[in-house]
């Protein structure tokens, strides 16, 4: 299927929205002031070694101490994950030790309370080819399956490299039909690219960024294009010509898909993408034939109920939830790619006797996530008729990067009631009436467990105004959520 990209550049972020057949299937935000992190290189500094999780903390000058674990230390990987006399793995306390200095690479962004994931092997990724400096051999991408093909790829590289240079590679899908000089070109990006970040490295003291990788718009071009690309519309002149003097220079055979976009109407507004965005960052999901999912993102993971809704179907009940069931399949996929949804997905479709029905919308989700270039395994319906899959975390979801958890409820999702308030108000005016000795008792709160408190529970606050033998007031703040209150001495 076609597809296209609508690039929106802005002083403080970058969006890039993926359109199939005029629907937005992805979108990449980038914002200036925190821009992602993975493939930076950084001479960071050992602060913490864990033998018990042999693991360490790497201090890279972000907030928080950034995690390395042993097996992704290059010197394991390089004797076989064995000590170098083959007597088994190197712990992590004999090959780190607080306050050195190390070179390492992000191959995670900071997600939630968890820190950066670090790794010592270093890999510097161009257009057609990822250069790795500490390794001397050629790898294909698993992409290629073609047998004949991949030798003639590793054949065709091995001329152009070297031999007595250091450094191996990998060849990207995009260099499948590359020509001599394409790949020649990308060598030499990618070997100048790693000489600077090490001269770099000779001069700078811990903690310091050697190799930054490149803008969204950039790795757009290098990452995201494929031979189904026929369009990118750029909203902004200026990036516009960055970009074609980028492209021309490292991957000409792309320019001819740029194209700058002049149009009066804002680019994401014509082509509905401001509306999606509000809807993905929405727990419902409705369907088109009158069904809904409910998508919740937690830290452990992220469940997707699937719910029949207002559909009743044509005929029997087990084919109104068949058909509920295969929309639902291929939503999901969708609002997986568009959220960035990660780690550990559970999926609960509703409950299907018919063991040809859980084939067929298994096969039909596995169709479609096929679309979805993101690394990701599915496992079929569990003894309780739930799917379980995982897909591959490297960047915040949409939600993270666009929201924060709700000051009222701390992310809950829920709010306690006003009677709730009431009654806790309650307690705490008698606890304080036990340890302080006051004139006269001031419940600040907010107006609708005021409101309560002057209606229907006015009987309870007479009741322990006589009790504790004070007075007790009260005054309704506007500002104060549900859950806030005081109370105040006079």
């Amino acid at each position: 299927m076609s597809e296209e990209f609508l690039v929106n550049f802005t002083p403080q972020e970058t969006r890039a929205a993926l359109m199939q057949g005029g629907i937005v299937q992805e979108l990449h935000i980038e914002r200036t002031a925190s821009r992602g992190l993975v493939g930076n290189v950084y001479l960071g500094r050992v602060v913490r070694v864990l033998p018990g999780m042999q693991s360490a903390f790497i201090d890279i000058g972000l907030e928080r101490t950034a995690f390395l674990h042993v097996a992704d230390i290059w010197e394991q990987r390089q004797n076989g994950h064995g000590g170098q006399n083959g007597d088994g793995p190197k712990p992590i306390e004999k090959i780190l030790s607080e306050g050195q200095n190390l070179i390492v690479q992000v191959l995670k962004d900071p997600i939630g309370t968890k820190g950066a994931r670090l790794s010592t092997q270093i890999s510097i990724a161009g257009r057609l080819l990822v250069y790795l400096p500490q390794e001397k051999h050629i790898g294909i991408s698993q992409r290629i399956e073609g047998e004949a093909e991949r030798e003639q790829l590793r054949v065709k590289l091995q001329q152009l490299v070297p031999a007595d240079e250091a450094g191996g590679f990998i060849v990207r899908t995009m260099a499948e039909k590359a020509s001599d000089e394409e790949l020649a070109n990308d060598i030499a990006y990618l070997r100048k690219r790693w000489t600077e970040a090490k001269n770099a490295a000779v001069s700078a003291r811990p903690p310091a960024l050697l190799y930054q990788d490149l803008t969204l718009g950039q790795r757009l071009l290098r990452d995201l294009v494929t031979p189904e690309t026929s369009r990118i519309f750029i909203d902004s002149r200026e990036n516009f010509q960055k970009l074609s003097t980028f492209a021309q220079e490292y991957m000409p055979q792309l320019l001819h898909l740029l194209e700058h976009y002049t149009g009066e109407r804002p680019l994401f507004d014509l082509h509905g993408v401001e509306d999606e965005i509000q809807k993905a960052l929405a727990r419902r999901v409705d369907l088109k034939s009158g069904g809904y999912l409910i998508i919740d993102q937690t830290e452990a993971m992220t469940t997707i109920d699937v719910n029949t809704g207002g559909f009743v179907g044509l005929r029997n009940f087990d084919d109104t939830i068949f058909k509920t069931n295969l929309e639902a399949a291929q939503t999901i996929a969708r609002q997986l790619r568009l959220r960035n949804l990660g780690g550990i997905i559970i999926l609960d479709f509703i409950d299907m006797e018919n063991e040809e029905h859980k084939a067929a919308v298994l096969a039909e989700l596995n169709k479609a996530l096929a679309r979805d270039h993101t690394r990701m395994s599915v496992n079929g319906f569990t003894v309780l008729g739930l799917v379980e899959m995982t897909r591959k975390r490297t960047r915040e979801s949409l939600a993270h990067v666009l929201c924060e958890p709700c000051q009222t409820c701390g992310g809950r999702g829920e709010v306690r009631t006003a009677r709730t308030m009431c009654y806790e108000i309650l307690r705490e005016l008698l606890r304080e009436a036990r340890q302080f000795s006051a004139r006269e008792y001031r419940v600040l709160a907010a107006p609708a467990v005021i409101d309560l408190f002057l209606e229907e529970e006015s009987g309870s606050l007479a009741m322990l105004s006589d009790f504790i033998g004070k007075p007790i007031s009260l005054q309704a703040e506007s500002g104060y959520t549900q859950e806030q209150f005081d109370i105040v001495l006079m």
